[in-house]
Parts: structure tokens; sequence; C-alpha cells
């Protein structure tokens, strides 16, 4: 077995190659959605027999490398970070909610906030938070337990409602902000300035944005919280604080998250919420309650990994860039590869870098304008992966409140309306300045 002949090996392009994904959505999406019920098969197994399939499938290597190049996928740079910030998220939700940060900072938003405007606010402050921080991650890992909370307090039916625009929110900021991922490797690989895709991309996103903000403000005028809000304790919303505070200021999410634990343990003590063996204990309880996630974002590295060595992706950029005509053609060519993309590797940053340089190409040889063609990369990139039941994002949110990915998609209006706003914009020539 030689771990150094394995990674860089591309087998031909394969429309095959792309079957385990097939065999996962069949299992976990439509077995879901025939028997109408989203929890009967349990995403771990789907992924477990995808994977399986996936190594029965590769062909040129032995078993044991099979297995060696899947475990490659899995053990991924990007994917250990995601795992490390699972595990950092995780203590930091549990001491969180145990010392009674949550319920602090829920009763806080809800004296803030009529019940009118609950829905609308939340999905303001994930706007503002992502725009602000630029991961749409650590916005998720932030806001979803307040908004889980605020949901319990209201309606408890509301949860995957609320979930879905902490979600949307969250890739509003993550499609635009200067310092996320998806913005500076599309700049780069398109050649622009990030001030010029800004202006590009917040003429198609804002649209959007206003009309589900506006759809929210509707929809929440009948909310009516039959929940008294208690006395707010103000020394228990300083976790909360801190992680907004040091996040908006641009610090790296690992240290956010480090900070806000070691911030419940300083007041959970103070209050005496706990002392410092039940303060790991919580720490304790809130990792392990991440091992489903973690477990599930391995085995998803590890079945993209194979998909990428059996071609699938090659395949998918030469079927998407055979037929091109003119520049809406062009225009569509970039949006398709950049979501399929998406599809197969489950991370919007990576899919850009993948599909960049040929965009690039794409976009010189049609004469599109690279402001456009870097803004279509990231706007289609971040709809896919904030609606993909796989995406990091969306475990995060389905692990932090329990619920399953596929009954948080119906609800994740932004990024639906954000991909038909898009489409509009190739296809009407929107905006005219830039295309």
């Amino acid at each position: 077995m030689n771990p150094n002949k394995l990674t860089p090996i591309v087998n031909k392009p394969s429309a095959w190659a792309l079957s385990p994904l097939v065999v996962f959505l069949c299992l976990y999406l439509v077995t879901s959605l025939i028997i109408d019920d989203f929890y009967k098969v349990p995403i771990t197994i789907a992924f477990l027999v995808a994977s399986v399939y996936a190594v029965a499938i590769t062909k040129g290597l032995s078993l044991n490398d099979r297995i060696l190049q899947y475990s490659t996928g899995a053990a991924n740079k990007n994917i250990m970070l995601m795992i490390w910030i699972f595990i950092l998220a995780g203590a930091f939700a549990k001491s969180a909610e145990t010392m009674g940060a949550i319920d602090a900072t829920v009763n806080l938003a809800l004296y803030l906030l009529p019940d009118s405007l609950l829905l609308a606010g939340v999905f303001l402050a994930s706007c503002f938070i992502s725009l602000s921080i630029g991961t749409s991650v650590g916005t998720i890992v932030t806001l979803v337990p307040v908004a889980a909370g605020i949901a319990e307090k209201t309606d408890p039916g509301m949860l995957p409602l609320v979930t879905a625009l902490v979600i949307g929110g969250a890739f509003f900021g993550d499609n635009l902000s200067f310092i996320s991922d998806t913005t500076i490797a599309a700049t780069r690989t398109q050649g622009c300035v990030m001030r010029d895709k800004f202006r590009v991309n917040l003429l198609i996103a804002l649209p959007a944005a206003l009309i589900v903000f506006i759809y929210y403000i509707v929809c929440g005028s009948g909310i009516e919280s039959a929940y008294e809000v208690q006395e707010i304790a103000w020394g228990k919303v300083v976790p909360y604080l801190i992680v907004l505070a040091t996040a908006i200021a641009g610090v790296n999410v690992t240290l956010v998250l480090l900070l806000g634990i070691v911030s419940t343990g300083i007041v959970g003590m103070c209050y005496g919420c706990f002392d410092v063996f039940g303060w790991f204990g919580s720490m304790g309880e809130g990792i392990i309650g991440m091992g489903e996630l973690i477990i599930i974002t391995l085995m998803a590295g590890g079945l993209l990994e194979l998909i990428r060595f059996n071609g699938g992706v090659d395949y998918i950029l030469n079927v998407l860039t055979k037929h091109i005509r003119g520049k809406r053609g062009a225009e569509l060519s970039i949006a398709a590869l950049v979501s399929l993309a998406n599809v197969c590797t489950a991370n919007n940053t990576i899919a850009i870098i993948t599909v960049g340089p040929l965009a690039s190409n794409i976009a010189e040889q049609y004469r599109i304008d690279k402001r456009k063609s870097a803004s279509i990369l990231d706007i289609f990139s971040c709809v896919v992966q904030g609606v993909i039941p796989y995406g990091a994002q969306m475990l995060i949110a389905a692990g932090l409140t329990g619920l399953s990915p596929l009954s948080i998609i119906g609800y994740l209006y932004y990024p639906m309306l954000l991909g038909v706003v898009a489409l509009l914009s190739i296809l009407l020539r929107f905006p005219r300045r830039y295309s």
C-alpha cells in the first residue's frame, strides 16, 4: 500500500462515478419522502451504504488501497478543521445551556423584540452577523441555539422555520462578505477586485433578501407568545456577547469558540450553576453529542473523494462545457458547473476552487464580465450549499436542534429565492452594466 500514489490519480471522466451520490440521495432523501418520515432512515446509514458501494465500484486499486483512498478524503484538512469546530461548538453549546446563557439570551431577545418581529429580527441578525464575520458556520453555531430557544418559548412547531431562517441569513453574509472564503476564492480565480464583485453580487442578492425579510414580517405578524419573559440574568448573556463581538472582529472561529467556552465556565461558576467538574462534565456531554455529526462528516469526505477519484467531477466539467452557445449559455454553464461541483464536494469554497479556472476560461472566450462570472460562482455555490442535506452548515444546525436536515429544507426560503433571482439575472441580462 503506497499512500503517495493515491491522491493525485484521477480515473477517466465517468458518469458511473456519480452513482454513489445517487445511492445516498435515493436511500436518504427519496425514501424519506416516499414514506413521509424524515427520521426513518438515519443519515449515517445512508452514508454507510453509499460509502460501501463507492468502495466496491472503484477501479484500478486493491481493496486496501480503495479504503486508503476513502480515508484520504475523510482526513482532508478541510474536513478535519470542520471536525475541530464541531467539537468546540458542542462543548460551548452544552456548557452555555447548562449555565443558563441560552435562556438568558432568549429572554433578552423576547424582551427587546415584539412578537410580530421575531422571525424578521432573527433573519436580520443572522444576515448582519454573517456579513460581519464572513462565515456561515460561525453564524449558525452562534445563533441557532438562541433561535431554537425562542421557538421553544413561543411555538415549538416553529423550530424548523427559525433554524432555516438562521441558515438563510448565514448564507447571505457568506455570499457577500469581503472576508468570506467563497468571496476570496471567486475573485481570485476570476481575477477581479472584491468590491466590484460585491457590487454585482449585491444587486442580485439584496432583492431576494428584501423579499424574504418582508415575508417574515408578514408571516410573523400573527405570532403571539404565551411565554412570560422572566427576569433577565444579564451576566449570563456575556458568553454570547463575547462570541458575537470576537466573531464580528474577525477572530478565528476556533478561538472564538474557545473564548466562549472559557467565559461560560467563569460566569457559570460565579452564578453557582456548576463547579469546575460540573463545567467539565457539560463540555464532555456536548462533545459526545456531536459524535454522529463527526461520523457523518468523515464518511461524506471519504465518499466524495472516491467520486472525484473515479472521474465524477471531471465528467461533469466535460459535459457542461461541450455545448455552450452565446453569453447566456456560458453563464448558465458556469452556474451549473459550480452547482454540480458543490453537490459532489459538499463544500462551496472547494467547488469554486475546482471549477474557477475553467469558469475564467469560459468568461474570456465568451466575453463575460469577470465581475459577473465571480458573482455567479459565489451565488450558486452558496445556493447549493445552503440546501443540500449533507452540507456542513445543515448538519451543524440539525445537530444543535435535534432536527432532521430534511425537515429544515422546506423552509430555506432565502437560498431558494436567491437561486431563482440569480437565474433570472442570467436570462434577463441583469444587471445590464455587467452583462
